[in-house]
C-alpha cells in the first residue's frame, strides 16, 4: 500500500517538467535559507553588535517577505509567473553574495532585507504556478510534494552551512547560497515554459470511480477583474468567508511554527528538561522526518476525502503536542510531545495551501496567493514576539497552552464555516463479476 501511494504521488515529478523544476528549485532555495540560519547571528556579532541586533539580522528577512508577498502576487497577475520564478533567485543570488562581502552590520541588514524580497518573489511565484498547473482532483498531492521539497531543503541546509563555516570561515556560506541560487536561476530560466500545462496524475478522471471538481461560486467574478484597484480586489478576497478563514488558519500555523515550536519549546527543553543542544537538535530533526513521512499519504487524503478532512484532527494533535510540551518534566514526555506535534503539523501542512488555491479566483490568483502567504508571514513575525512576551509574563506553560487554543480554535472555525471545495460525483463503473 505504501509503495502504491508513493508511486501515485511521486509520478507527476517524472511526468510534468514544470512540477519537477518547481520542486527542485524550491529545495535549492530553501536549502540556502537553511545554510544561513545557523551562522547568521554569529556573523552579525563579528561586527560588534549584541544579541538584540543579531536577532534583527534574522527578523529583517521575515519582514521583507511580509512586505513583498502581496506586490509579488500582483506582479505575477500582470506580467506572468516567470518574472518571479526567475527574478526571485536572481535577487537571492546577488544579495547573498553581497551579504558575504558586507563591510559593516547595517550593510548586512540591507542585503538580508533584499534577500527576503527575492525569497518572497520566488515562493509566491511558485505557489501561484502550482495553482495554475493543478486541478482540484490532484492539488492536495502536488502541494504535499511541494511541502516536502521545502522541508528537504530546510533540513539539509544547516548541516551544510555549519560545515562550510567551520572549514572556510563565517562568510563562506553566503557565497555557497549565492552559487546555489545562481544554479536555480539558470535552471528556471532554461526549463520553465512560458505557458504551463495542467498536471495529470495517473488515474485522475480516467481510472478512478470518482471525479473531483471545485464547485462554482455564485459571486460575480467581476469583483476580481484586473481593471479594479488592488485594494478593491483584496477587500473582495477577504469578503469571501472561505478565503478569509483559510488565511487566518495559515497565520495560526506559522505562529505555532515560529513562536511555539522554534521559540518556546527550545526554552522549555533547556530550563525544565535540561537537554543539551545536540539532544534538542536530534529531537527537532526527528520532528522534521515525521513531517516528511506523513506528507505522502496526506496528499492522497486531501484529494480523496476533501481539504477539510484532515484540518481539525491534525490541529487537535498539534494542540495536544503543545500541551504535552507545556507540562513536560521528563525527557520521555518531551519526546512524546515532539512525536505528536511532528505528526500533527505534517498532516496539517499542505491542506491550507491546497484550499487557498481552490478558492482563489483565476483573474487574481497571484494576488490571492500573495495575500495567503502574507497572513502566514504575519504569524511568522508575531509568533516569537507574542508568545515570548506571554512566556515572560505568565510562564512557558501558559504560552504553549495559549498557542494550542489558538491553532485549534482557528481550525474549528475553518471546519465549521468554510465550504468544502471537493465535490465528489460517482461515475458509473463496470459491474462486478
Amino acid at each position: 500500500m505504501t509503495s502504491y501511494m508513493s508511486g501515485r504521488i511521486l509520478r507527476p515529478l517524472a511526468d510534468n517538467e514544470i512540477l519537477l523544476v518547481l520542486c527542485s528549485t524550491t529545495a535549492v532555495v530553501m536549502m540556502g535559507h537553511g545554510i544561513i540560519s545557523p551562522i547568521l547571528p554569529l556573523f552579525a556579532q563579528t561586527f560588534g553588535v549584541g544579541a538584540a541586533l543579531a536577532g534583527l539580522a534574522i527578523s529583517i528577512f521575515g519582514l521583507a517577505r511580509l512586505i513583498t508577498n502581496l506586490p509579488a502576487g500582483l506582479l505575477s497577475d500582470r506580467y506572468g509567473r516567470r518574472l518571479l520564478l526567475v527574478g526571485g533567485p536572481v535577487v537571492v543570488t546577488v544579495s547573498s553574495i553581497l551579504s558575504g562581502l558586507a563591510p559593516d552590520f547595517w550593510t548586512l541588514i540591507a542585503f538580508r532585507f533584499i534577500a527576503g524580497v527575492g525569497s518572497a518573489m520566488y515562493m509566491t511565484g511558485a505557489m501561484v504556478m502550482l495553482a495554475d498547473i493543478t486541478s482540484a482532483a490532484n492539488r492536495g498531492r502536488v502541494m504535499s510534494l511541494y511541502q516536502g521539497s521545502i522541508l528537504l531543503g530546510v533540513s539539509l541546509g544547516p548541516a551544510v552551512g555549519g560545515g562550510v563555516a567551520e572549514l572556510l570561515g563565517v562568510r563562506a556560506p553566503f557565497f555557497v547560497v549565492g552559487a546555489l541560487a545562481g544554479v536555480a536561476t539558470v535552471w528556471s530560466f532554461i526549463r520553465m515554459p512560458a505557458i504551463p500545462d495542467k498536471v495529470t496524475l495517473l488515474g485522475d478522471s480516467r481510472n478512478d470511480a470518482e471525479e473531483a471538481e471545485s464547485p462554482h461560486d455564485d459571486e460575480s467574478e467581476d469583483a476580481f477583474s484586473p481593471s479594479r484597484g488592488t485594494l478593491s480586489i483584496v477587500r473582495a478576497l477577504l469578503a469571501r468567508p472561505e478565503f478569509a478563514l483559510v488565511c487566518v488558519l495559515n497565520m495560526s500555523i506559522f505562529l505555532t511554527r515560529t513562536g511555539g515550536r522554534l521559540t518556546i519549546v527550545p526554552l522549555v527543553a533547556e530550563e525544565k528538561i535540561g537537554l543539551s543542544f545536540g539532544e534538542l537538535g536530534a529531537i527537532f530533526t526527528m520532528m522534521t522526518v515525521l513531517n516528511l513521512m506523513v506528507l505522502l499519504p496526506v496528499g492522497t487524503m486531501l484529494d480523496r476525502f476533501g481539504r477539510k478532512s484532515v484540518v481539525l484532527p491534525s490541529a487537535l494533535m498539534m494542540g495536544v503536542g503543545l500541551c504535552l510540551f507545556a507540562v513536560s518534566t521528563q525527557v520521555s514526555m518531551f519526546v512524546a510531545a515532539a512525536i505528536v506535534l511532528g505528526i500533527g503539523s505534517g498532516v496539517l501542512g499542505p491542506a491550507p495551501a491546497a484550499y487557498a488555491a481552490d478558492v482563489a479566483p483565476a483573474q487574481a490568483r497571484g494576488l490571492a496567493m500573495g495575500l495567503f502567504r502574507t497572513f502566514g508571514d504575519i504569524g511568522f513575525v508575531l509568533g516569537p514576539v507574542g508568545l515570548g512576551t506571554l512566556a515572560d509574563l505568565a510562564g512557558f506553560t501558559f504560552a504553549l497552552v495559549f498557542d494550542a487554543v489558538i491553532v485549534v480554535a482557528f481550525a474549528l472555525m475553518f471546519v465549521l464555516f468554510a465550504r468544502e471545495t471537493i465535490v465528489r460525483r460517482r461515475t458509473p463503473g463496470p459491474s462486478a463479476v
